[in-house]
């Protein structure tokens, strides 16, 4: 949490303002269902209790109240079950990737229709990039919150113990799987005991981090409009081919598919050197990694690339007027440049405002942990994650042709004709 002492403390007046409001006052409180995703490692639920309470003492006539409602898959589908009921949270931290689908179901409302003129200066204090991935069609219907970008950790120890440099990270595809060679290590009996890089590439990572590789090597996955998808592209084939052959080929990747929830306790406990996954983990690695490690911006083909992820605040169309004005304030809150700041210390998120990058903390915390500017010097060679209308059906298609690629029921390129025919399907009533 921010400050210990100070989140007691505001909870405490929170606790004591309730106790002397009167019951006529307490019936006036506005209560704000507030949908979180748990997804990443890490002490998150106590964190967004504490700025909870922080709120709430401070604005004692609302009543947040967080529904920690698994991942982010989980969240999205108990959101809209609840909107489709009646029922729907206030406010709710959803994917970025979602917008489409929300909009397409007609569950949210532009955030844009609640403001007043001197939010616009709140605004244009988001990041371009981020900013980008909250609109649609003129209307901002999304606030960034928990964002982040996907980026190469890498073992110190395992890179000088194969005699390369510790300090020295791949830079291209090429220099991947030569340091990936180098440091894969076997037991007496020849078993795999450290592989060199794992590409996690189950349902719900797997089309992040193939919009990264595709990007790498110079293409894009789909339109900004989302309804064209390009899967079919020479490029596009080529990076599923480079991810598969990392493991039939080269020998470095676990064979199959490598799982997103186990990829930091890999890394931690030495069986992978080099790992793929999200800025959000650095909080997680920095605390329980026993050896040294470094945080590198992806390799390319020949140039570096990301693609951007996370969560960004939603709010729902048939809440109240009272809930909504309540959970505008409250993204507000959440999203300030100090918040943001703090929210990026506690949990490795970027945070999505160049003014949070500037408040002291964040100095300090860059100072002490150079790891943490690696994200956002990659932003600017960042791009969207895969993301289209019917977005839950594409992203299984495409999900569904990387996993035949890796385990090899599919070649590359016949995976990806048929998920573009799938999705060419599902996307011709938009176009």
């Amino acid at each position: 949490m921010r400050n210990p002492t100070h989140l007691t403390k505001a909870a405490l007046l929170a606790g004591l303002s309730l106790t002397v409001m009167s019951g006529a006052a307490l019936a006036q409180q506005t209560v704000v269902d507030f949908y979180y995703p748990i997804q990443v490692g890490g002490p998150l639920t106590q964190v967004i209790d504490g700025y909870v309470a922080e709120f709430e003492a401070a604005n004692p006539d609302i009543d947040i109240v967080p529904v920690y409602s698994g991942n982010y898959q989980d969240t999205t589908t108990k959101a809209l079950t609840a909107a489709k009921a009646g029922d729907p949270p206030a406010l709710a931290v959803l994917l970025a990737t979602d917008i489409f689908t929300l909009i397409d179901e007609d569950v949210i409302e532009p955030i844009d229709t609640f403001f007043t003129p001197e939010d616009q200066e709140w605004v244009d204090g988001f990041m371009p990039a981020y900013l980008a991935s909250a609109q649609v069609d003129g209307n901002l219907w999304a606030v960034p919150f928990q964002r982040s970008t996907a980026v190469l950790y890498w073992n110190k120890e395992a890179f000088a113990e194969a005699g390369l440099d510790p300090e020295k990270y791949p830079t291209t595809w090429d220099e991947m799987v030569e340091y990936g060679k180098a440091v894969v290590a076997k037991d007496a009996s020849g078993n795999v005991i450290r592989w060199g890089v794992g590409i996690p590439g189950n349902p719900g990572s797997a089309q992040w981090l193939f919009s990264a590789l595709t990007a790498q090597n110079g293409a894009r996955l789909m339109n900004d409009a989302g309804n064209e998808v390009y899967l079919t592209d020479p490029k596009v084939v080529e990076a599923l081919e480079f991810w598969r052959d990392l493991s039939t080929v080269h020998g470095i990747h676990p064979p199959g598919i490598q799982e997103w929830g186990t990829t930091p306790s890999d890394f931690l406990e030495g069986r992978i050197a080099m790992v793929w996954t999200t800025t959000g983990n650095l909080t997680n690695i920095r605390n329980n990694a026993t050896f040294d490690f470094g945080l590198a911006p992806y390799p390319g083909n020949p140039d570096s690339a990301s693609s951007l992820g996370g969560g960004n605040l939603y709010i729902f169309k048939d809440a109240s007027d009272e809930e909504k004005a309540a959970a505008m304030k409250f993204a507000k809150f959440l999203t300030s440049d100090e918040l943001q700041a703090d929210w990026s210390i506690q949990t490795g998120y970027v945070a999505p405002r160049d003014g949070s990058w500037e408040t002291q903390a964040l100095k300090d915390y860059v100072a002490e942990v150079p790891e943490a500017d690696v994200a956002r010097q990659q932003i600017p060679t960042s791009v969207p994650e895969f993301s289209t209308h019917e977005n839950a059906r594409t992203t299984k298609a495409l999900n569904d042709a990387i996993a035949a690629a890796l385990t090899g029921s599919k070649e590359p390129a016949d995976a990806l004709n048929d998920a573009q025919a799938e999705i060419d399907r599902i996307l011709r009533s938009y176009r």
